[in-house]
């Protein structure tokens, strides 16, 4: 059952978006077999007709939605000015990065799909060359070479160049590449705008076409000459129906369709078929969230374009870096997150970091902790420490060191916005996951009486006694402060040590709070959500967490498990999109 409960709901989603894109699917591809306008089309190309028109209704669907997730500023807005009056419903928000990736994998496996049937539909373009229907021929002349069609026509061109981008984009946008080298996930995931801008020339050129005029030529019939006419029993109760029109002609090089032969019950015509290419529909899906997103983009592009004041660079134990900054009216949310862009570093590459410290009505500093671990980082690193010692103090601003430029786009929503509107949160940090849930922290020192939030239990795991020391003081101090206030069970602190050589403390009799809070091994977690559950009983508790994935699994999977005390469990996970 918690097995289920677990993964119930993401294979829920995925399954009813699958299920909406072979509806769709199904029904185009039924639209084009069946459809009287696309009958002449369908003589000619066969299924490659239908499956191709199927699966490019689904890239449009999929193309329009896959950029509505990366409207961070949107989705910023929705939840942080509660337009989205249900918790469950903005919690819907955090799936965003869910959502796209389904987008982008729904994409690439009806693009295959639709390459596959357009290259049978180039062959059969060759191979049935129709001469009586020369509106209809993407070809020249029978038996022409399907390659022309493909790299010697807009459409043909602009598909292949898109399958290499699309290529690229997928193999860059897996785990193994984006861990190894995030700089090529960065570069090819940006030809997305080469990708759009291919689409909308690739819908343009009209090869596949309808006819228009099924009154005065219904598909199948045919224009009987006079020979066939005498040489054919009509029925006599049929002779008043002809039309005069029936002496032209017959084309000679038309065969007479064998129904005709049988029997005089097939329709004529009055006129040749007349066939015209459809208006790109793709313009339709995509031309919206395409404008949305350049428009955020401009509006996000006007908004940082301002550098930040670097106040202060802390260099902290275990390769972390602290930042901090002011910038003019910026405002943030505990829990939110920022993107960095340093053109020193790199002119294009930007990274999102969790604020650690929110501008207050008293302070406008702000703060990001960055662990050093990828070129981007370490190169960024180098430039901060150049001018600034290990130990670095911070200065006034008008004291400042000379740092390089740096530019802050957002601040953008994020789940642990949440933890501030439960009575009770669970907050579980993995070493440098424990980042979101400073600016909790930060915000409650300087007042928590303004929030819902009545009880926290705060969890921090970490492989090595020394990066306890990234927000040591922070922990330290909103302890003194809660028991100075009679309330020293409002937060309930446990620290635990994974791995080590023999029971160590934190340094310092400063710390002296925390080294009764810390533990060696890892949390039990079934016995910590009980525990949890038993103290409050029939309460919604949120439970966010920020760290492994296995520890992460864990979370969720007790989280949907049910318990005796009718203790509900919320699961949120921090996911950048």
């Amino acid at each position: 059952r918690s097995w289920l409960a677990n993964e119930g709901s993401k294979h829920l989603f995925l399954f009813s978006w699958l299920s909406l894109n072979v509806w769709l699917f199904w029904k185009t591809f039924l639209l084009y077999y069946q459809g009287r306008q696309y009958y002449y089309l369908h003589q000619m190309l066969g299924l490659g007709l239908c499956i191709s028109r199927a699966s490019a209704s689904v890239l449009n669907l999929n193309c329009c939605l896959v950029l509505l997730p990366m409207c961070r500023v949107l989705l910023a807005f929705l939840r942080g000015s509660q337009k989205v009056a249900s918790k469950k419903t903005r919690r819907l928000l955090d799936k965003s990065k869910t959502f796209h990736v389904t987008c982008g994998v729904t994409i690439c496996i009806f693009s295959v799909l639709h390459v596959a049937a357009h290259l049978v539909n180039a062959l059969n373009f060759s191979e049935h060359y129709n001469e009586d229907f020369q509106a209809l021929n993407a070809a020249n002349y029978r038996g022409e070479d399907p390659r022309k069609l493909l790299f010697a026509t807009v459409p043909g061109l602009t598909g292949v160049i898109m399958v290499l981008v699309l290529f690229l984009m997928c193999t860059a946008s897996t785990y193994a590449i984006r861990v190894s080298n995030y700089d090529i996930f960065w570069y090819t995931h940006n030809l997305f705008f080469v990708f759009y801008m291919l689409l909308m020339l690739h819908v343009s050129g009209g090869v596949l076409k309808y006819q228009t005029n099924l009154e005065q030529h219904p598909p199948g019939c045919i224009k009987p000459n006079q020979t066939l006419q005498q040489n054919m029993t009509v029925p006599k109760a049929f002779e008043d129906l002809l039309p005069d029109y029936t002496t032209e002609p017959f084309p000679e090089d038309l065969s007479v369709p064998e129904p005709f032969a049988r029997n005089a019950f097939m329709s004529v015509c009055s006129e040749e078929p007349k066939f015209q290419s459809h208006f790109p529909e793709t313009w339709f899906w995509i031309s919206g969230p395409l404008c949305l997103y350049c428009v955020e983009r401009l509006y996000r592009y006007i908004r940082s374009n301002k550098p930040v004041t670097i106040t202060s660079v802390i260099s902290h134990p275990s390769n972390v870096l602290e930042v901090r900054m002011v910038k003019d009216d910026f405002q943030a949310r505990p829990g939110q997150y920022v993107i960095l862009h340093c053109p020193r570093v790199s002119a294009l590459e930007s990274h999102p970091f969790t604020l650690t410290m929110c501008p207050t009505d008293t302070k406008a500093t702000f703060g990001v902790h960055l662990k050093v671990v990828g070129d981007w980082t370490e190169r960024f690193r180098d430039l901060l420490l150049l001018h600034s010692s290990q130990d670095a103090e911070i200065l006034p601003i008008f004291h400042q060191r000379r740092y390089p430029k740096l530019y802050v786009d957002g601040p953008f929503g994020s789940p642990f916005e949440e933890s501030l509107n439960y009575e009770v949160s669970l907050c579980v940090a993995g070493g440098i996951g424990v980042t979101p849930f400073a600016s909790v922290l930060n915000t409650l020192l300087d007042d928590w009486k303004c929030y819902k939030l009545r009880r926290l239990y705060f969890i921090w795991v970490c492989r090595d006694i020394e990066s306890f020391r990234w927000f040591a003081d922070l922990l330290c101090m909103l302890r003194n402060k809660l028991w100075q206030e009679n309330r020293p069970d409002y937060i309930n602190i446990q620290l635990y040590l994974s791995q080590t050589d023999g029971i160590q403390k934190i340094i310092g009799e400063k710390y002296q709070a925390l080294n009764s809070r810390l533990l060696i091994g890892r949390p039990r977690w079934k016995l910590l959500f009980d525990e949890i559950a038993k103290c409050n009983r029939r309460k919604t508790i949120g439970v966010f967490c920020c760290g492994p994935n296995k520890i992460s699994k864990i979370l969720h999977k007790l989280s949907n498990s049910s318990n005796s005390y009718g203790t509900r469990f919320e699961y949120n996970k921090e996911s950048f999109s």
